[in-house]
């Protein structure tokens, strides 16, 4: 069976190693790294499939790291580790293209259960049919993970790529931020909404002209977002 590997981006000794051996009793393979700098030439080496970041980290901290991860391999996931009660690293992990946090101190079992969905929706991202989906100037290559505007590759995490899919797949429809966290997250996600707001925000920076007056994803007030459908194509 193929083992999922982990790297940990840790400081503190003791939390580090309590990570450590509840991952591999879990069957995860493990790597460790105690600051930024290491953390990153182990990415390089190892390959994870996911990264657990600690935000403060001696040297570069954690935000930094993901900013390197997210530009470096885009593909693999982050769960942030924040200090209970600390909003604004959350909202920050999440700005920089994290796709969970979790709140220290936490339970071993909540921990393996957090990683596990992540993995598990990124997996089925990948195992989806090939399908190719167009709306305007964008096409979405679902088997290659690929996206494009006005034939140009736009760079975007797993979470932005599968927003982007569900949009585009039900264009016209206004979605509430509870259907997108159970589309894009899993109905077993126990984060906050605010979490959609951040990786719209984030989507938005990438896909539109003029991020702060959309022209493709929209808000509908009291509800949460819709794609526009009928947006200008290619050649508007």
């Amino acid at each position: 069976m193929k083992q999922n590997r982990i790297l940990v981006i840790e400081d503190e000794d003791a939390i580090r190693r309590f990570i450590l051996i509840n991952l591999e009793r879990n069957s995860f393979q493990v790597m460790a790294a105690a600051d930024g700098e290491e953390g990153l030439d182990l990415a390089k080496s190892f390959q994870p499939h996911l990264v657990l970041l600690d935000i403060l980290l001696p040297g570069i901290d954690g935000f930094e790291v993901c900013r390197r991860l997210r530009e470096k391999t885009p593909d693999v996931a982050v769960i942030m580790l924040t200090a209970r009660g600390q909003d604004f690293d959350k909202v920050m992990g999440l700005e920089l293209g994290a796709d969970d946090y979790i709140v220290k101190p936490f339970n071993p079992l909540e921990l393996v259960a957090r990683i596990r969905a992540v993995l598990r929706r990124l997996q089925m991202a990948h195992q989806e049919n090939e399908e190719v989906l167009c709306q305007g100037p964008f096409r979405l290559d679902v088997k290659a993970q690929r996206i494009s505007k006005k034939g140009q590759e736009l760079t975007l995490t797993p979470r932005e790529f599968c927003l982007m899919k569900i949009f585009l797949e039900k264009a016209g429809q206004a979605l509430s931020r509870d259907q997108l966290l159970d589309l894009a997250w899993g109905k077993d996600f126990v984060g906050d909404p605010k979490t959609v707001d951040v990786h719209i925000r984030r989507l938005r920076e990438k896909i539109e002209d003029h991020p702060s007056q959309p022209t493709y994803l929209e808000t509908v007030w009291g509800v949460g977002y819709r794609w526009r459908e009928g947006s200008p194509s290619a050649g508007d």
